[in-house]
């Protein structure tokens, strides 16, 4: 169910952030394959990152999974409704991450209408964090899952190389003002003009 998968999990947050662009989540559920091409990220540079969960060396049980090495998934439960899921990147105990924000959905786009009652065009389905978590039926059972062989959830490779330069805007990311200046770092990678980013 699950093709080649994407491993180039064990570099930098903003290395793998661009590599992941272009490439595609896979989720298997219910003997379905749920698929979509990933077109907006967000990269999460480690404890002097004031934006990151693990700002200051900050270790707990919910951002445990930060800690495992490049290629584990971290998925975490926001504002009391919302999961989102973030791929872990570099050697253990370094946490760094890339938050998925966006995907253009490919396969089993009826299945993910029918998890997002909310959508009424394609584009409703994973353009933003929580969205594509909940139309691909990621959650909680995810968070540590190891992205290089877990029978239900992948990164499929799809390209060789990191698209070109010109095909990536780079933004500030989104909702981290609490950030201070690390709010306004260019950490934010989606494909240009690709109708599925969550904001353009």
């Amino acid at each position: 169910m699950i093709g080649e998968r994407f491993t180039d999990f064990g570099t930098d947050a903003v290395t793998v952030a661009r590599r992941l662009l272009g490439q595609r989540l896979v989720r298997v559920l219910d003997g379905r394959r749920l698929a979509g091409t990933i077109v907006e990220v967000e990269a999460y540079l480690g404890p002097e990152d004031a934006a990151a969960h693990c700002s200051g060396g900050r270790r707990t049980e919910r951002n445990e999974s930060m800690y495992l090495p490049g290629g584990h998934a971290y998925v975490y439960f926001v504002y009391g409704m919302h999961w989102c899921m973030n791929v872990v990147c570099g050697p253990r105990d370094h946490p760094t991450a890339v938050l998925l924000r966006g995907l253009e959905p490919t396969e089993g786009i009826d299945a993910m209408y029918a998890r997002r009652a909310a959508a009424r065009r394609d584009r409703d389905l994973c353009s933003g964090p929580a969205r594509l978590t909940e139309a691909l039926g990621i959650d909680r059972r995810f968070d540590g899952a190891d992205l290089r062989g877990d029978a239900a959830l992948a990164v499929e490779r799809v390209r060789r190389r990191a698209l070109p330069a010109r095909l990536i805007v780079t933004t500030p990311r989104i909702g981290v003002a609490y950030a201070g200046a690390w709010a306004r770092h260019p950490l934010r990678f989606c494909v240009r003009g690709n109708e599925h980013v969550s904001r353009r």
